[in-house]
């Protein structure tokens, strides 16, 4: 390819930073579905996982698993199309960045449900504890005067 059919790449020689992405979170239900669903494989979930921890090429990424560099690819082209990983070019490098926003996003949407359960369970437990009126008719324990 010539220098004149390249795309630019506006990341191109920033290493060490995320590239800039202007993807929002996954709020509507296809957007969630795809990144449940790229969630749901196991190489997935621990490419995420090493990815917390820097950007890293696909043979960085590779290492760890018996699998070829070429289904490692394809697990991240996965995870991108979910918007949980980006790429940018670093001279000859093209590391692969998580995208916190999108984890973000996934991780309010589980917090509304959690804690929408544990104000529940707040609420079962303060009536559980709250002494109610003593009527004398309950049940006795063994050796407990009337």
């Amino acid at each position: 390819m010539t220098e004149s059919h390249r795309m630019p790449n506006p990341s191109a020689g920033v290493t060490g930073t995320a590239p800039p992405t202007d993807r929002r979170p996954p709020t509507d239900g296809a957007e969630l579905d795809r990144a449940f669903a790229a969630l749901a494989d196991p190489v997935r979930r621990a490419i995420v996982a090493r990815l917390s921890t820097g950007p890293a090429t696909v043979l960085e990424l590779a290492g760890p698993f018996d699998i070829s560099t070429q289904a490692v690819s394809r697990h991240i082209q996965v995870l991108a199309r979910a918007g949980l990983v980006t790429r940018s070019q670093e001279a000859q490098r093209r590391p692969v960045h998580l995208a916190p926003e999108a984890l973000e996003g996934l991780t309010s949407w589980i917090d509304r449900y959690r804690l929408a359960h544990e104000a529940r369970y707040r609420r079962l437990d303060a009536a559980l504890h709250t002494p109610g009126p003593r009527s004398g008719h309950g049940p006795t324990h063994e050796g407990a005067q009337p």
